[in-house]
């Protein structure tokens, strides 16, 4: 954890000498104001070999005299006299991989423990403060720097800058930010990215994110290694899972690649997952069995790979002037050459210990193509679907115009229906009322010539009835029962006032009824004319009494009753005429959904009840009596 607030505390700082160039200016200063020490005497003592003795110049890196076996070195090195009371530091661009150091003989500072292969100090700057009371003043002092290393990693020592601490510690801010800061911020952009895109290959299931995903957690591990200096695993099995995963790393790239600009020959496909699968087998087989070659040849094969990829990216972006593409070609050529910059200069070690690896820097590029390409995804969807609701909305408001002129058309049609239906209603009706009346007028004038005048002019009086009747329901009634009632009452009193027969009207207010159509009023007033017809024709009544009561409830309905103090049903049914007068009756009152009673009166006469089920438009008045 010391380290880690180490290493923050180097970043923090870093960050602050970052943002300005006044700092950088100061910055350059103390780089003069520091001695800068570029060769040591060395004892080299490889695993398995006799001790070496040489004069080495710093830089060193262990791997390029001894590429594949560890072993120790001991390095001396001649500091100057000490002047002045300020405290001295010595900087280290890279030490390592373990090492112990001392002044004139005494422990100075430790990084990790010799030989144990858990701890790389060389992934960092280091620092070692060097009190005035170590140093000698009337003679050279002496620094002693043990290494031990390991086969395949980047031990060795770098040159030493040797100054007063308040020097070297702008040095160090420096470093931490050029190799620190950035190896964290490309970790954390390429894991952010790598979470991101996972998330939008689950939910979309689209090849480029996963892909993509795989990729960046897959360089996740490099960036931090770099930074990292207690390995969780033992060495060289982290050595070969890193190599491995760096092999993933840009296979997947390239065919990121392929993947966003929609160009995928199956040849090159398999060609980018063989390339994958080989590299990591070589990379893991040459940190495992000692053998670097294997992992150089890997390295090979997939700047090969790429080189491929590369060629056909920049085919279609100078075919289709694909924007992407340009994106991906931009991207893909700064990878390339910082990989072939890498694989020539560091891993085959041309451009010497001083040579730093680029292709951290160089695949940043392919997260910010990867966030252009969910932009431009984002946008386009955005539009696409602003484009669909335009479209929708033009389609919603063609349907509703369609639906309104159909609408439209059915309500004329059901209107011409209405009207021809009544027509036919009209007709039939005159027909079987008023016509039959005037046929059996012109049978009476035609073969009864001796037909009595009262005759004649009862028939003629019918005839007349069932015309008023016939278009007094065409009269627009809006639901008023009373006033049917009121006009059938103005055409039929005087007929029977004139026979003797006293009538009393029992009418109370009744509400307006929302189902009261021409057919009902035409039918209610039917059933009343042949029932008080039969009172005129068989009864013998001195009095007629109607009665027409509103009754509410769960089945509201009209009770309409006619009631007569005549001979009764018994007689009443010696004639055939009554007997077919009664079924049309009921007919009549089944064709509206009424119920027909007709049935001895409690006081002698008949009673014709009539049950006329209909909602009221709103609720009824009080009941009030009528004469």
């Amino acid at each position: 954890m010391s380290r880690w607030r180490s290493a923050c505390a180097g970043l923090a700082a870093g960050l602050c000498l970052w943002a300005g160039p006044g700092l950088a200016a100061e910055t350059a200063e103390a780089a003069e104001q520091v001695l800068r020490l570029t060769a040591a005497q060395a004892t080299l003592q490889p695993d398995g070999q006799p001790p070496v003795q040489q004069t080495l110049a710093l830089e060193h890196r262990w791997s390029q005299s001894f590429p594949v076996s560890g072993g120790r070195v001991s390095y001396r090195i001649a500091l100057p006299p000490a002047a002045g009371n300020e405290p001295m530091a010595l900087l280290f661009t890279r030490i390592g991989n373990q090492a112990e150091l001392r002044i004139n003989g005494v422990l100075l500072q430790r990084f990790g423990t010799l030989d144990d292969a858990s701890f790389d100090a060389a992934k960092s700057a280091r620092t070692v403060a060097v009190p005035n009371t170590l140093l000698k003043r009337d003679a050279p002092n002496e620094l002693t720097i043990d290494l031990t290393m390991q086969a395949q990693r980047s031990g060795g020592l770098s040159q030493v800058q040797y100054g007063r601490s308040s020097v070297i510690d702008k040095l160090v801010a420096r470093q931490a930010l050029t190799r620190d800061v950035a190896s964290i911020a490309y970790a954390v952009c390429l894991l952010i990215t790598g979470t991101f895109t996972g998330a939008l290959w689950w939910r979309q299931r689209d090849p480029l994110f996963g892909v993509f995903s795989l990729a960046a957690f897959s360089g996740v591990l490099r960036n931090l290694d770099r930074v990292w200096p207690d390995a969780p695993l033992p060495w060289p099995l982290w050595g070969a899972l890193l190599a491995a995963a760096y092999a993933c790393h840009l296979a997947l790239l390239a065919r990121f690649a392929l993947l966003a600009i929609g160009r995928n020959p199956r040849w090159l496909v398999r060609a980018v997952y063989a390339a994958m699968a080989g590299s990591a087998a070589l990379g893991f087989a040459a940190m495992m069995w000692g053998r670097p070659l294997l992992w150089t040849i890997g390295l090979a094969g997939l700047e090969a790979l790429g080189l491929a990829c590369l060629f056909l990216v920049w085919q279609m972006g100078l075919r289709r002037g694909n924007r992407t593409a340009w994106v991906i070609v931009l991207a893909g050529t700064l990878t390339l050459l910082c990989g072939t910059h890498d694989l020539l200069l560091v891993r085959i070690d041309l451009g010497g210990a001083g040579a730093i690896p680029l292709m951290p820097h160089a695949v940043f590029g392919f997260v910010l193509a990867m966030a252009g390409i969910v932009v431009e995804r984002y946008t386009h969807s955005i539009a696409n679907y602003r484009a669909l609701n335009a479209t929708l909305s033009q389609q919603v408001a063609e349907r509703e115009r369609q639906l309104g002129d159909a609408f439209e058309a059915l309500r004329v049609q059901q209107q011409e229906q209405a009207v021809a239906g009544e027509r036919q209603r009209i007709m039939r009706e005159i027909h079987d009322g008023v016509g039959s009346q005037l046929v059996g007028l012109l049978n009476m004038v035609t073969q009864q010539r001796q037909a009595e005048p009262a005759q004649l002019e009862a028939q003629v009086q019918l005839a007349l009835d069932e015309m008023r009747m016939a278009v007094d329901s065409l009269q627009p009634v809006h639901g008023d029962l009373g006033t049917v009632l009121g006009t059938l009452r103005y055409r039929l009193q005087p007929r029977l006032q004139a026979a003797g027969i006293a009538v009393h009207w029992d009418v109370a207010q009744l509400p307006p009824l929302a189902h009261l159509s021409p057919h009902a009023v035409w039918q209610v007033q039917r059933i009343l004319m042949e029932a008080l017809t039969n009172v005129l024709k068989h009864a013998r009544a001195a009095q007629v009494t109607v009665q027409a009561r509103w009754r509410g409830g769960a089945a509201p309905a009209v009770s309409l009753v006619l009631s007569d103090d005549g001979v009764g049903l018994r007689s009443n049914a010696d004639g055939p005429t009554h007997g077919h007068g009664l079924a049309n009756m009921r007919s009549r009152a089944a064709a509206i959904g009424a119920v027909l009673r007709v049935e001895a009166g409690s006081e002698g006469g008949t009673r014709v009840a009539l049950e006329l089920p209909l909602t009221p438009l709103s609720q009824p008045a009080p009941v009030t009596g009528g004469g």
